[in-house]
């Protein structure tokens, strides 16, 4: 049994759209800036190995796959613990850029078993997982 989840989520941050692109680009780098992501390993040019934890004692082991890369649009594909696409679409506002982010993804085992009773508490602890990522980002933009 599968349980399906889509998040999204809207943010500005105060850097012109080529730096936001390349910070997004350098996935190795996430866990400088982004504190829930806990490690990445490259599995080459495409694919990356990323271990995620948010507020709740959980941790994900993810595969993402890039998918997209052009300039105002990022995208991977993810399995492992979750298996679905997640992806960024940028907007150039001058020296601010506008991220849009789109998550859809499945759960399987114990996290679908639980899904039905603990689907706020999931929600809630992506929104975490997004806040860090919109605080980190705006830090490292700038440095």
């Amino acid at each position: 049994m599968r349980r399906g989840y889509a998040f999204s989520g809207s943010w500005t941050v105060d850097a012109p759209l080529p730096r936001v692109h390349e910070v997004l680009m350098d996935l190795e780098h996430y866990p400088e800036w982004w504190p829930q992501v806990r490690a990445v390993a490259s599995l080459g040019r495409n694919d990356a190995r990323v271990l995620c934890r948010s507020a709740l004692p959980c941790t994900l082991d993810l595969v993402l796959h890039a998918v997209r890369r052009e300039g105002t649009r990022l995208e991977v594909r993810i399995t492992g613990d979750l298996d679905g696409v997640a992806g960024w679409r940028l907007t150039d506002l001058g020296r601010r850029t506008r991220l849009d982010f789109v998550q859809e993804v499945t759960v399987g085992g114990w996290l679908a078993a639980l899904s039905p009773v603990v689907r706020p508490l999931m929600r809630w602890n992506h929104d975490r997982m997004m806040a860090g990522c919109v605080e980190g980002l705006r830090s490292r933009v700038v440095s």
